[in-house]
């Protein structure tokens, strides 16, 4: 068995976070949680990116992985969302909230399968990074921008509830996990780094706004190649 040191550390980081955030959930520190999971976040992004730079990938660094995520994207956010607002829905927030741990730990279950079949420029579901980058970001986007916290609950289980069904679903989403020195168009890097300096000015609200766009993109993207295949379709009848 091939063991790793510095992707394994980085999976490691990943895992010690997302438990971090559990600690301060349960303390009640739910801002610090927010942050523990987008530091879990920049560690996942890492260690695959490290693994495959330097060639150092391996079967238990992909199993490792997994079960770090389905802890800090899982487990983690699950349990933000339920102590912070679904508790007051009582069996249905702890029905949802369970629903974002399972959700997860099959859509990993699915990418390790699907992975084995060969390598894909899109991951099929929302991965679950975004998933729990999408509720972190929008505890951050609420306690700052949100003043009547009437409706907060109700947009939170919708919010969970769309987003675990998402991850398990068939819409195809960009991956992000290409190599640093692979070439980009300009405009993309024109765009980086708009969204860069916008964030950093702005990051309650720019953080959700990017999770939201890019959840909302499989969908957008599904809709979008529907109605092209259509066009195609009855232009074909046309010329017949």
């Amino acid at each position: 068995m091939r063991l790793y040191l510095l992707p394994n550390i980085l999976t490691a980081g990943n895992l010690f976070f997302g438990f971090y955030s559990l600690i301060n959930t349960l303390k009640g520190d739910f801002e610090k949680a927010v942050w523990s999971l987008f530091v879990a976040m920049v560690m996942d992004l890492l260690d695959g990116k490290v693994a495959r730079i330097t060639k150092t990938t391996s079967d238990f660094g992909i199993e490792f992985d997994s079960l770090s995520d389905l802890v800090s994207f899982g487990v983690a956010p699950a349990i933000l969302v339920y102590m912070w607002q679904l508790v007051a829905f009582e069996k249905l927030g702890a029905a949802i909230s369970f629903m974002l741990v399972a959700s997860t730990a099959i859509r990993l279950a699915r990418f390790n399968v699907l992975s084995q079949k060969g390598f894909s420029k899109d991951f099929v579901g929302l991965p679950s990074p975004a998933s729990c980058g999408l509720i972190a970001s929008f505890y951050l986007f609420a306690e700052h921008y949100i003043r009547d916290y009437t409706l907060l609950p109700y947009l939170l289980l919708v919010l969970t509830f769309s987003s675990s069904i998402l991850m398990v679903s068939g819409f195809r989403y960009r991956s992000l996990k290409g190599n640093f020195n692979s070439e980009v168009p300009f405009k993309a890097l024109v765009v980086s780094v708009f969204l860069i300096v916008a964030t950093i000015s702005n990051p309650y609200l720019m953080l959700f706004l990017i999770f939201l766009t890019y959840t909302l993109s499989g969908p957008i993207f599904k809709v979008l190649a529907l109605l092209r295949q259509k066009e195609k379709e009855e232009g074909r009848e046309v010329g017949v």
